[in-house]
């Protein structure tokens, strides 16, 4: 089967997900800068994870430039990344609304660390179905950044039951990461 569809299906889910993600930041009943006060967690939530969603969007962009077709499986795999994408203004909403407490930011650190390993599993659907000498796993090459975040994650999640703000900051640094479009399928886009 073609990508296209999956590309299409993927990009309008992206959408319908900043989508929700920007209807929950509700308007300020007054008119003042003081009234945006109480709205500054709900924004600073909003920006992280619209960056993650942009960031996975981008990556998934470059990932199928360098896929040929898609089997049932990498259908699924895609799906299963999505899912876990899709809860991320469930996350962002709860973790804002309640001023950044411990379990909520440690089950947006669960959800971050559930969309990453999804991606992961659809990666390596994609490359098992193109081959271990196929153009897109050669652009995958050494997966340095991948085990860097999970480790960040790893140390996140738990802090966030004693230091919320502290596993925030982990969870900036691993978008910080990324925030540059993977330079491995830019090398083979270029190509």
């Amino acid at each position: 089967m073609g990508k296209g569809r999956l590309e299409a299906f993927s990009d309008g889910v992206i959408a319908v997900i900043i989508t929700i993600m920007v209807l929950e930041m509700k308007v300020p009943h007054g008119t003042d800068l003081a009234s945006l006060l109480p709205l500054i967690p709900v924004f600073l939530s909003y920006v992280l994870s619209f960056i993650y969603v942009g960031i996975y969007w981008n990556n998934h962009h470059h990932m199928l430039h360098a896929v040929q077709h898609v089997t049932g499986a990498g259908l699924w795999g895609n799906l299963h990344f999505l899912f876990w994408l899709s809860l991320i203004p469930f996350v962002t909403d709860w973790m804002s609304e309640n001023h950044f407490q411990p379990l909520p930011v440690a089950l947006y650190g669960i959800v971050l660390f559930m969309s990453g390993f999804a991606y992961f599993i659809f990666e390596r659907i994609l490359v098992r179905s193109h081959g271990a000498d196929s153009q897109l796993s050669r652009a995958l090459g050494a997966r340095t950044k991948e085990i860097v975040s999970v480790l960040i994650y790893a140390v996140a999640i738990p802090l966030a039951f004693w230091q919320p703000f502290a596993a925030c900051a982990l969870y900036m640094l691993v978008a910080v990461m990324w925030l540059y479009p993977d330079p491995r399928f830019e090398r083979l886009v270029a190509k």
